[in-house]
This record gives structure tokens, C-alpha cells and sequence, in this order.
């Protein structure tokens, strides 16, 4: 298995910017949402990078996949935490769409990933 670096990684690097953008969309948030929807964001969000990091130290191909995929399913989860976020009409509705597709397009390079270590 080819060691990976992954502060070199485009996907890690991307996936750092979202955790700050996260958490400066989430701290508009209501102070109720504090330890609900805005603690479950900042997780989420960094579960994704600490994922790909975590799993770039991996031993085989196969084991990083594995936390690519955790990595991905995090991503779904932060989609769908702001989702929430736009029907409660939390935050700028804007700024959340522009996260929402962020986090797709990450998505989308976690899969082209997984498929390349496939290969």
C-alpha cells in the first residue's frame, strides 16, 4: 500500500475548510441549539476530516476505504443536519445551500477516491 499524506490530499484539504465554514455558519445559530443541532454539525463535519486522516495511516488500501466511507456517511449526515437547519430557518439560508453543495462535492471525492485506491 503506498502511504498517504494527507495534508497533501485535496479531499483533507477541503474537507478542513468545511469545519471552519461549519462552524461559522453554526455559531449564528440559536444558544438552544448549542448542544442539539450545532454540536451535531461541528461532529459531523469534523468526522470527516479526522477520518480521512485517520485513515491515511491505515495499512492496507481496504482499511482506508473504510474511513473513506465513514468519512462519506458523515458528509450525508451534515447534508441532512442542515437541512434541518433550512426548514427551522436557522443561519443564512444562502450560506447553508453553498454548504450543502460543498459537502455533495466532497462526497463526490470521497467516491472518486475510493474508486482510484479500487484500482
Amino acid at each position: 500500500m503506498k502511504e498517504h499524506q494527507f495534508r497533501k490530499l485535496t479531499i483533507w484539504q477541503r474537507s478542513m475548510a468545511f469545519v471552519t465554514s461549519v462552524y461559522t455558519l453554526t455559531a449564528s445559530f440559536p444558544k438552544t441549539e448549542q448542544f442539539g443541532l450545532i454540536d451535531q454539525l461541528r461532529r459531523a463535519a469534523m468526522s470527516i476530516a479526522l477520518n480521512i486522516a485517520e485513515g491515511s495511516g491505515s495499512s492496507s488500501n481496504q482499511e482506508f476505504i473504510r474511513f473513506l466511507h465513514i468519512a462519506r456517511r458523515s458528509a450525508y449526515e451534515v447534508i441532512s443536519g442542515f437541512e434541518i437547519a433550512r426548514n427551522l430557518h436557522y443561519g443564512n439560508e444562502k450560506r447553508i445551500v453553498m454548504l450543502i453543495a460543498e459537502a455533495e462535492e466532497i462526497c463526490s471525492m470521497i467516491v472518486g477516491f475510493i474508486k482510484r485506491l479500487n484500482s
